[in-house]
């Protein structure tokens, strides 16, 4: 199997990695994994139940050596940082590990671009396009001819509706619903449990039902 590394920790690291190893017990064998690479926390030390291998700035050495990546350092209102970082690390699209646990229904012509990943019991309809490193987390629904762009963070329970395109570095919170034809800009918010029926701008965070726009992202 490929040996995966996860750059990031608890929270969406330890959720995937913890996803990746009840895939393998379910007969998956296309990703192990191997670890983590973590700035806060001590090399040879232990995340739950992988052990950190480095910091962040050893991601080429061990892409040299035949690992994979997947990406999970994102943070709501600081998005456009954390995208620069994994950008500094020089990654490429063949470093980049994409994971669909067993449990996922997505119809046959979905598009996932280089590290994707769709957690347990998410749901993708006909037509649909995962960006570049966008998390899709436990039971998310995105229904048909959705695009969602690079490095979004779909949290678990939301239900993205049909024909929606998202940009850049967005999040969509826990148990949020949005309405079909719809587009949501770069590193824009929709909170949890918010019921969105009109766009969204550029660093725009919106919240409530029906959602509101709150503030700007800083």
């Amino acid at each position: 199997m490929q040996k995966v590394i996860i750059l990031g920790g608890i929270g969406n690291g330890t959720v995937i990695a913890e996803a990746i190893a009840d895939a393998n017990k379910r007969g998956y064998d296309k990703l192990e994994m191997a670890g983590y690479l973590n700035d806060r926390e001590e090399r040879g030390s232990y995340i739950e139940s992988f052990p950190v291998l480095g910091c962040l700035s050893d991601a080429s050495r061990f892409a040299a050596e035949g690992y994979k990546f997947i990406n999970t350092i994102y943070r709501i209102d600081g998005q456009a940082e954390r995208l620069d970082l994994f950008k500094s690390l020089g990654l490429g699209d063949g470093d980049l590990a994409t994971f669909v646990h067993p449990t996922v229904y997505h119809a046959p012509n979905v598009i996932f671009e280089p590290g994707a990943v769709l957690m347990p019991n998410v749901m993708i309809n006909s037509g649909v396009k995962i960006g570049r490193c966008t998390l899709v987390m436990v039971g998310a629904s995105v229904l048909h001819n959705t695009e969602l762009g690079p490095y979004n963070h779909i949290a678990a329970q939301a239900v993205v509706g049909a024909h929606i395109k998202t940009g850049t570095g967005v999040h969509i919170g826990l148990n949020a619903t949005l309405r079909e034809y719809l587009e949501i800009g770069d590193f824009a918010t929709v909170g949890m449990g918010a019921v969105l029926t009109k766009n969204v701008g550029e660093k725009e965070i919106w919240v409530g039902n029906p959602a509101k726009f709150l503030r700007m992202a800083q």
